[in-house]
């Protein structure tokens, strides 16, 4: 078998299908694209994780030299202001030893005093030792002890300045006092003033180090990295438990601390640096064959399906096309054919949706006129009804019923009258005031009602029998016994209406303020509810961005806000917007 023989027998005969060209052609311009794309991802990745991690590292030991630096600047300053305390040369009365008198005494309590106040929630101790052995401070220091702190130890005897002790376990307590598990972070001021008492004392600060020696550990276990504080004079301040040998290749974070010019480095081993480019890398690889033999298969699958799925298609349109609306074709692939079968499948299914929605509209419009002539009522027989029974109550003397129905009936005409969704606001307060009437014939006259609105105003439209369920929630809820003040103002902002409705009723508390609009199952009483269908009103008339807002205070009464734009009433009975 020649090459020539197995060019022809490729591109001739059965081989110049449709079928063998999409092989062939998908293998070639897949695998050069992957190849390569594998390539520049793996060296791009890499450099982009290589960058972010060092730029981690350094981010993360600058955050652990500024909580350091914390430490040590809030240590240096209180050491600082108790240097100055005992500069003064009032305070002769601190001496060496236990005072005796009573002026040592008070000088004493004095500066134990100023000891305390220096205290922070992270401070360990602060004591003034003295050359005989005395100190001042708190009572649970054996200065005997003193000798296990390492740097203590070292310190030498003609030091001056401010002498780091570094991080040590706080050992050196009484017995039955402190914690001796308990790690701090050390600083010794050596006093010289050869004109006070104090001279050859010295300044014993120590501060919690439990948070920052986590710290420290967490930066360890989370970038793999060896830590290690130097001072200034070569003695390790502080070094990572694990064992590690420093190497030219490894990589270096280092940041030196200006208050105690000490060196805080931090060490990573090259391999471990760029073992995520090497993960990176030996995935991409992994990638790229898999990638190959999945290519070659796929190919081979699609060139052998490609044409089944064009067959399927137009069969599946022909039936369609003979009325067949619930043809639907299997979506096989996520590729431009499966996207052809989904918007196949989707044009035939809004095809019989709307040919289901338009049998759907017209059952329920036969529905709704057969519920409307159901719930039609005549609001003739029940007028007629109560000004029967309100001439009755006028030839029985029975003037408050007389009255009573009366309004009701001004209010029933206006609730029952379903011809407008929108009326005039001067037509809605009216309604409001025979409301109001029939309040005050129930309580008597001890509530009173203050209206602020211009004429001019009562011109514009709102949603019909909206004020009435709130005046309810005021007497239903607010006025237990109906005394109070109600004030409602309605004010122009532009093209909108602002009206205020307020009272001080019982008020609302926070939690059923806080779920007053959440919409949910029927609820009990009057109060949310009306509240509710208000807001939804204004909403479905003028848009959602419209309707109530709500404060109220527990025992102080509740204030209303309702926003909506100006519209006017037509000559034909429509609204127009202003």
């Amino acid at each position: 078998m020649n090459i020539h023989w197995l060019y022809r027998r490729i591109w001739s005969g059965s081989y110049r299908s449709i079928r063998t060209k999409l092989l062939f052609c998908f293998l070639i311009v897949t695998l050069i694209p992957l190849l390569s794309l594998g390539a520049v991802s793996y060296y791009q990745s890499a450099r982009i994780i290589n960058s972010q991690f060092g730029k981690y590292g350094e981010n993360a030991v600058a955050q652990l030299e500024q909580q350091t630096s914390s430490s040590l600047s809030r240590m240096k300053q209180m050491s600082e202001t108790i240097y100055s305390y005992l500069l003064d040369p009032a305070r002769t009365d601190l001496g060496n030893r236990a005072p005796v008198s009573y002026n040592e005494i008070i000088e004493k309590n004095d500066f134990e005093a100023l000891l305390k106040s220096l205290r922070t929630d992270k401070t360990a101790g602060i004591y003034i030792i003295t050359p005989s052995g005395y100190y001042y401070g708190e009572n649970n220091l054996d200065v005997t002890k003193l000798g296990s702190i390492p740097a203590w130890k070292e310190k030498p005897s003609s030091y001056q300045g401010i002498y780091w002790l570094g991080f040590y376990m706080q050992n050196h307590a009484m017995t039955s006092a402190g914690d001796p598990n308990l790690p701090v972070l050390g600083l010794a001021v050596p006093i010289h003033n050869s004109n006070g008492a104090q001279d050859g004392s010295t300044i014993l600060i120590e501060e919690n180090a439990q948070e920052l020696l986590h710290m420290f550990r967490l930066f360890e276990k989370d970038t793999k990295a060896h830590l290690t504080i130097k001072a200034a004079d070569g003695r390790i301040v502080y070094q990572s438990a694990s064992a590690f040998t420093p190497k030219d290749s490894d990589m270096i974070w280092d940041r030196t601390l200006a208050v105690s010019q000490w060196t805080l480095e931090a060490r990573l081993p090259a391999k471990a640096f760029y073992l995520s480019s090497g993960i990176i890398r030996s995935n991409t690889i992994v990638v790229a064959v898999i990638s190959c033999l999945l290519a070659f298969g796929l190919a081979y699958i699609f060139s052998s399906r490609f044409t089944d799925r064009i067959r399927s298609l137009k069969d599946s349109m022909q039936k369609v096309s003979f009325g067949k609306l619930d043809t639907r074709m299997p979506i096989e692939g996520r590729d431009e054919l499966g996207s052809l079968d989904m918007s196949f499948n989707r044009m035939v299914s809004g095809v019989q949706t709307l040919v289901q929605e338009v049998e759907q509209s017209e059952r329920l419009k036969k529905e709704a006129e057969l519920k409307a002539f159901h719930y039609q009522i005549n609001p003739h027989l029940l007028f007629n009804t109560l000004n029967s029974i309100q001439w009755k109550a006028r030839l029985e003397g029975a003037e408050d019923i007389r009255q009573m129905l009366y309004h009701l009936t001004m209010v029933l005409e206006g609730n029952l009258d379903i011809s407008q969704e929108l009326i005039t606001l001067g037509r809605e307060l009216r309604m409001i005031e025979h409301f109001l009437k029939i309040q005050e014939i129930r309580y008597g006259d001890v509530f009173r009602y203050e209206l602020h609105c211009e004429e001019a105003l009562k011109q514009y439209l709102i949603p019909r029998m909206t004020l009435q369920p709130l005046f309810e929630n005021i007497f239903f809820h607010g006025f237990t016994d109906g005394i109070g003040l109600i004030e409602l103002g309605v004010r122009e902002e532009k093209e909108e209406l602002l009206l205020t409705l307020k009272d001080n009723g019982a008020g609302i508390s926070a939690e059923k303020l806080e779920r007053l609009f959440i919409p949910g199952p029927k609820r009990r009483g009057r109060g949310g509810l009306g509240v509710q269908n208000a807001d939804q009103k204004f909403k479905l008339h003028f848009g959602p961005e419209f309707g109530l807002t709500v404060h109220s205070t527990k025992g102080e009464g509740t204030t209303i806000i309702i926003r909506w734009p100006k519209r006017e009433e037509r000559s034909d009975g429509y609204s127009k917007e202003d």
